[in-house]
């Protein structure tokens, strides 16, 4: 291999003709190609083909492959590439479910346009084994690791203690429904599992408020206790 050419092309910054995406960088092929053959106006590629010209190979169990030639300065270099959608996950020619970092995800069967795409891609990853980009694919070939869940911060709220006058209300209402203090811990206990209207949160008492007020005023205490939900004594 021509070494100088190798070196320009290993140096050759393709940055501004690059795509991110997720956490993957992408050389579009055109301009890959384009830079390629400035370095070596004479090369050729070659998509490998069966006979009857299909240019993907595989199966159903582990995917399918596309495979790539070209040819420069009198060396050649072959590349492949799995079809894969665009989470970066094989493809096949049926639909299916797959599981990625713990999430289960249904791929779509391939079609042509996938198949193309990934000749495509092929293609330019051929092309860095001559050095154009080479340095995008570097750590591509590590191991995936699992993306870590993102911890959500938990803000602790205190409890603030119920407004003695919100206190007071609740038992004038109790009151005036003929209910006395021990009625009201019965409920608070009962309703909320609290011990003391201390332990009631504002809801607790709008709750506590709403049952007392659809009671009549004075009346049949036990009657007033069932209504309440609360054991008659």
């Amino acid at each position: 291999m021509n070494t100088d050419k190798l070196n320009e092309l290993l140096e050759m910054d393709v940055s501004e003709y690059t795509k991110k995406k997720k956490n993957l960088t992408y050389l579009s092929w055109a301009n890959a190609w384009t830079q390629f053959i400035k370095v070596y106006p004479e090369a050729t590629y070659k998509i490998k083909k069966d006979e009857n010209m299909k240019c993907w190979f595989g199966n159903d169990d582990s995917g399918y492959m596309v495979y790539t030639e070209v040819t420069a300065g009198n060396i050649t270099h072959e590349m492949w590439l799995p079809v894969m959608d665009y989470n970066n996950i094989s493809m096949k020619s049926v639909q299916y479910d797959a599981i990625q970092y713990g999430k289960k995800k249904t791929i779509q069967a391939m079609s042509t346009f996938d198949i193309n795409k990934a000749v495509m891609r092929c293609l330019t990853k051929n092309l860095a084994m001559f050095g154009l980009g080479l340095y995008i694919y570097a750590g591509e070939d590590l191991p995936e690791e699992p993306e870590k869940p993102v911890k959500k911060k938990v803000v602790k709220q205190t409890k603030k203690p119920l407004d003695p006058a919100k206190v007071k209300a609740l038992y004038t209402l109790a009151t005036k429904k003929g209910l006395n203090g021990a009625d009201v811990k019965k409920g608070i206990k009962t309703h909320y599992n609290a011990t003391s209207t201390k332990d009631l949160s504002i809801d607790n008492f709008n709750d506590m408020m709403k049952r007392l007020k659809k009671l009549e005023d004075k009346g049949d205490k036990k009657w007033k206790l069932k209504e309440l939900n609360l054991k008659t004594v």
